[in-house]
């Protein structure tokens, strides 16, 4: 014989279904040694085994196709294991974010569900320094935290003073297509020379009632569902974007450390 295994025998060596063997070859992350012309019967080589065996061990670990693919073409073990290792960092994330669910939904069937106390404020026009973006619901995270960082550094490098808290304005159509622009503010004394993609804004008077949220961001709905209750059975819904504002604990630049209000518009009394 020519020392080649059959598919069931390379099967059986490397815990691999015969089905997700044939896949792997249609999606190029696993060649056979030889495809008989006549009846398309695939054949291994011995030492095909280990490659194997570390697809099924890299899928175990649901780590995508293309990443496989990178991982077995890696030049070096240094570029294999960065590929492994920025895996595992997003499967701990995914982890840490089903326990917030978990925790999250624990509160919603156990606690009180009355207990943000929603007020009425009026907030005057003024001049901000804004960044706007076409945002979805997955990335919004990102984009904000990179859109204040930048606001942030402006103000550092330019001497100008905010003269109130960090804030974001987030469309209906953000919450009803989980896309739409959102717009990252800080409101300021003075408007400095612009860089970049950063704009200046004259932020306009409104009426707003607001709640106050200090607590798990997986569980802002409730303030939303709060604020939202309170508007509805008062009858003072307005159009225009609902308003997030953050309160700092400390330090302004701290962008993760902050109390969150939640504003939503309301035609004047």
């Amino acid at each position: 014989m020519d020392g080649l295994l059959s598919i069931g025998d390379f099967s059986r060596m490397t815990f691999l279904t015969v089905k997700a063997l044939r896949h792997y070859h249609d999606v190029g992350l696993l060649e056979p040694a030889r495809v008989d012309p006549q009846s398309g019967y695939r054949s291994y080589r011995p030492e095909q085994v280990a490659q194997a065996r570390l697809i099924r061990r890299l899928r175990d670990l649901d780590l995508p196709v293309d990443e496989v693919r990178v991982v077995l073409s890696a030049p070096d073990e240094e570029s294999r294991n960065a590929v492994i290792v920025a895996h595992l960092e997003r499967m701990s994330r995914q982890l840490r974010e089903t326990q917030e669910t978990v925790e999250s939904l624990r509160r919603m069937l156990s606690a009180d569900p009355g207990g943000l106390e929603v007020v009425q404020r009026d907030e005057p026009a003024g001049p901000a320094l804004a960044i706007r973006g076409q945002v979805d619901g997955d990335s919004v995270v990102t984009w904000w935290m990179e859109a204040f960082a930048e606001l942030h550094r402006l103000l550092r490098t330019s001497g100008v003073d905010r003269i109130g808290p960090d804030g974001a304005e987030f469309p209906t159509e953000f919450f009803t297509e989980s896309r739409a622009e959102v717009v990252a503010f800080v409101p300021v004394a003075a408007v400095p020379s612009l860089p970049g993609r950063v704009e200046a804004v004259q932020r306009p008077a409104g009426r707003f009632a607001v709640v106050t949220y200090d607590g798990p961001m997986v569980d802002l709905d409730g303030a939303y569902s709060a604020v939202g209750r309170s508007v509805t059975e008062q009858a003072l819904a307005a159009e225009g974007p609902i308003v997030e504002r953050y309160l700092p604990r400390g330090d302004e630049d701290d962008l993760i450390d902050h109390t969150t209000e939640v504003c939503w518009p309301i035609r004047p009394v």
